[in-house]
Parts: structure tokens; C-alpha cells; sequence
């Protein structure tokens, strides 16, 4: 899993499997979804995000992580 924040448009992306969407849903104002060919959930897209989630912490709880990456 992968988290994208683009300060430019205001969004989110988060990657839920790589691999390429081709079709994108918009689930909810200002949420859209993507999926695979397949139909499977590849990620997600927040608008807005600086205003409709707090950006300033990121934690886990119970994630069975083998690597952790920040920039």
C-alpha cells in the first residue's frame, strides 16, 4: 500500500495494490475508486484532502509490516 498527496490539486491516492485501473467510480462527493480489469479495488482518490482529513500524522495499529518507507 501506497499513499500519494498531491499539494497541487489537493488529493489523495491511495495505491491499494499496484497495478494499473481501468475504470474509475466515484463512490461518494469527492471519493473515487479504481479498479483493475478485473473489477478488483486498486485505490482510492480523496479531493480535497487537506481539508477533509488531518494530513499532519499517519500511524498503524496491528499491521503486520515487513517494510516501512517514508520520504
Amino acid at each position: 500500500m501506497k499513499l500519494f498527496y498531491y499539494a497541487e490539486t489537493d488529493s489523495l491516492y491511495i495505491e491499494l495494490k499496484a497495478g494499473p485501473g481501468t475504470e474509475t467510480r466515484e463512490i461518494a462527493d469527492g471519493l473515487n475508486a479504481d479498479f483493475d480489469a478485473d473489477g478488483v479495488i486498486v485505490g482510492l482518490d480523496i479531493d480535497h484532502a487537506s481539508t477533509r482529513l488531518d494530513l499532519t500524522t499517519l500511524e498503524t495499529q496491528a499491521l503486520p509490516l515487513v517494510n516501512l518507507k517514508a520520504a
